[in-house]
């Protein structure tokens, strides 16, 4: 039999593959220098992490052209990785006879921002937003996180109150002239980010506002319970009470409050007051079944004093009839009372349905101030 032959590589080939190695060490000192620039994912400071080069490859930091290391990006701004460390870099590389090989390597950088070796432009590391400041939330006895930052009430963004809307909310929408201007902002927001929002109408104003605007329309059959109703206000006093029905929907507008987590209104300056009655003259309204507006006029007069006038139509004859097909007293009261005591004793009478007044179910009040600032009233803690 023929005898086996081993080869080996004579002196020259030694020589030649000893430079090659050479060669490759150097060049992997010098890829490691711009180890941060030359690759984005490498991390800032120039340490690739132990143990995380994939066989084959070696980190970022390192020589290996191929190498790739990933730095965490920070939690506000998710998705983005960026590398700017220079440093020193070794590359050792064990190979067989193939050319296969592990790489490994470590580097140490200065986190200063350089130019690569191609006359590249670094993308510098994002920072956080100049107005970026951690949430936080309503400490005191609110249903709803607080919607305001710092200590300023005045100058807010006017869009905040439909701020509160978030994805995957129900939002009861009200009715009235400044609710129109809530619901198109809202709609904007719906569209700009794509959210999923459904809305629950107070009145047919409002079930027509929403369909118009292109939002989500549902009831209360289907979504029994809201997260946020935003709604209007005809005054509403220190302690956030409020008068309301000067468009005859007072009764969905407090039912659709009563069961909303949150409750936000939104009003014009001018009704802002300290007490009930000092800027709203028009009385209280009060949702009456027709039959019964007669006794429940003298009823209001005699136990509270003041005078009850059935309320009528401008542009039709007779009087104002409610979507819920019932009449609306205005009760013009002579002196200031315990709202409470008088919502609960009104509400007793025969014939009554619902009443104007929305005693304790706000959480945040946003007045529209004159010059275009917004002014913000909460909830005191009790």
């Amino acid at each position: 039999s023929r005898a086996r032959r081993t080869t080996s590589p004579s002196l020259p080939q030694k020589q030649q593959q000893e430079e090659e190695e050479e060669n490759r060490r150097k060049e992997g000192g010098s890829e490691g220098r711009e180890g941060g620039g030359r690759h984005p994912g490498g991390s800032a400071q120039g340490l690739s992490p132990a143990g995380r080069a994939p066989r084959g490859r070696a980190a970022a930091a390192c020589g290996s052209p191929a190498g790739s290391a990933r730095s965490a990006a920070p939690p506000w701004l998710p998705g983005r990785r960026g590398g700017t460390g220079a440093g020193a870099g070794t590359d050792t590389r064990i190979g067989t006879g193939t050319g296969a090989g592990t790489g490994t390597g470590t580097g140490i950088g200065t986190g200063t921002r350089q130019p690569s070796a191609a006359g590249g432009r670094l993308a510098p590391w994002p920072r956080k937003p100049s107005g970026w400041q951690p949430a936080r939330r309503w400490t005191g006895t609110s249903r709803c996180e607080s919607r305001t930052h710092g200590t300023s009430s005045r100058h807010r963004d006017g869009g905040a109150p439909t701020g509160a809307a978030q994805n995957n909310q129900v939002l009861g929408i009200g009715s009235g002239s400044t609710i129109v201007h809530a619901v198109h902002r809202l709609a904007e927001r719906v569209k700009e980010e794509n959210l999923a929002i459904v809305c629950i109408p107070t009145s047919f104003q409002a079930r027509q506002l929403i369909l118009q605007n292109g939002l989500t329309l549902s009831d209360l059959d289907r979504h029994p319970e809201l997260d946020v109703a935003i709604d209007g206000a005809d005054e509403v006093d220190s302690n956030l009470n409020l008068i309301k029905g000067g468009g005859g929907c007072l009764t969905q507008e407090k039912i659709v409050a009563g069961y909303a987590k949150c409750f936000i209104v939104i009003a014009d300056y001018r009704k802002k007051s300290e007490s009930l009655g000092e800027q709203w003259k028009k009385g209280i309204p009060i949702e009456v079944i027709p039959m019964a507006y007669v006794p429940v006029t003298r009823a209001l007069t005699k136990n509270f004093g003041g005078a009850a006038e059935l309320r009528m139509a401008v542009s039709k004859a007779g009087p104002v009839v409610t979507d819920n097909g019932n009449f609306i007293l205005d009760w013009k009261f002579d002196k200031v009372h315990e709202w409470s005591e008088v919502n609960t004793a009104i509400k007793m009478i025969p014939g009554v349905v619902e009443t104007g007044l929305f005693i304790n179910m706000a959480e945040v009040v946003y007045f529209g101030m004159e010059d275009g600032s917004v002014s913000v009233r909460e909830k005191q803690p009790r």
